[in-house]
């Protein structure tokens, strides 16, 4: 079996307040958790270089990325991001961006790749908000696009809350569709408008969740074909979640996983992962729950 590439860095970790709702180690829990697990064997690990100023404004205004670089935040711009600057959040945010990109690349070489991060799509153009400091996805689409590498990309977004930051930057793109599920009464209470949103009712179970997920895949592809398939696989759907309002249960996460990676195997779609949110003061159990993508890759790809 062709081992599946794992992008992830040890860099990705922020220095946070000790109760902050976001975990500030969850990328090297995540990690920690796979090297723990019986497909750690599996994986090829890759890490990304940095991206420059340059790179990132394909996506975002010129003086927004600077900001970030260089710690100028107004203490406005800081609440609506969530986090306060430091020299090791700039360092990481232009880490992961590039991270998500060389997850697609090795997805439309191999089929499947894993991003430990990313998913961060609350990003807008010229502000980052809820922990969202860039938005790796539209980064990622946009260059694989200039490169010319692939024509169509399919942003799949199953995080708890919309896609905003995503579908504002390519709202104006109709070579990115852009298509997000999430539940209706969560943040963001002001919704962009993505080419296919799915709003979902508050205390929903896994067999609706389900059954809305296969649909949505279905209606895609009835008006989009892509190239590749970005999948934000946010596990804050997951019942117990601090931040989602959902009741879809471990095995219903993983399902959901399957599901998706099976649909666009079959019909011969790279698809590269993203972890996307999740809030859990259970450290332990937050790694758990963002690692069953890989588990799921691995067994649809094995």
């Amino acid at each position: 079996m062709k081992k599946i590439s794992w992008v992830t860095h040890d860099d990705y970790d922020i220095p946070l307040p000790k109760n902050h709702k976001f975990t500030a180690t969850k990328f090297s829990d995540l990690y920690n958790e796979l090297k723990k697990s019986d497909i750690f064997h599996k994986a090829k690990i890759l890490n990304p270089i940095k991206a420059n100023v340059e790179d990132l404004s394909i996506c975002h205004d010129l003086d927004y990325v600077l900001k970030i670089k260089n710690g100028n935040l107004s203490d406005k711009e800081i609440r609506r991001l969530g986090f306060n600057w430091s020299e090791k959040l700039s360092k990481r945010s232009f880490l992961a961006v590039n991270g998500t990109l060389l997850t697609c690349k090795e997805a439309l070489s191999n089929g499947i790749a894993n991003h430990l991060a990313g998913g961060t799509h609350h990003s807008h153009k010229n502000f980052g908000s809820g922990y969202c400091v860039f938005n790796d996805c539209s980064f990622a689409s946009l260059h694989l696009l200039k490169e010319r590498i692939v024509k169509k990309i399919l942003i799949f977004d199953t995080d708890v809350h919309q896609g905003d930051g995503t579908a504002s930057i390519l709202q104006d793109n109709k070579q990115v569709f852009t298509c997000s599920i999430h539940c209706k009464n969560n943040f963001p209470f002001r919704k962009s408008i993505s080419d296919m949103d799915v709003e979902l009712e508050d205390n929903l179970k896994d067999s609706e969740y389900l059954a809305i997920l296969k649909k949505t895949l279905d209606d895609c592809l009835k008006v989009f074909s892509p190239d590749l398939v970005i999948f934000d696989t946010g596990v804050d759907i997951h019942e117990n979640d601090e931040l989602g309002n959902l009741n879809i249960t471990t095995e219903g996460l993983l399902e959901r996983d399957i599901i998706v990676l099976n649909y666009f195997k079959k019909k011969s779609i790279p698809i590269a992962t993203v972890i996307g949110g999740g809030y859990s003061k259970d450290r332990t159990e937050l790694a758990k729950r963002h690692s069953l993508i890989f588990k799921a890759s691995s067994i649809v790809f094995s």
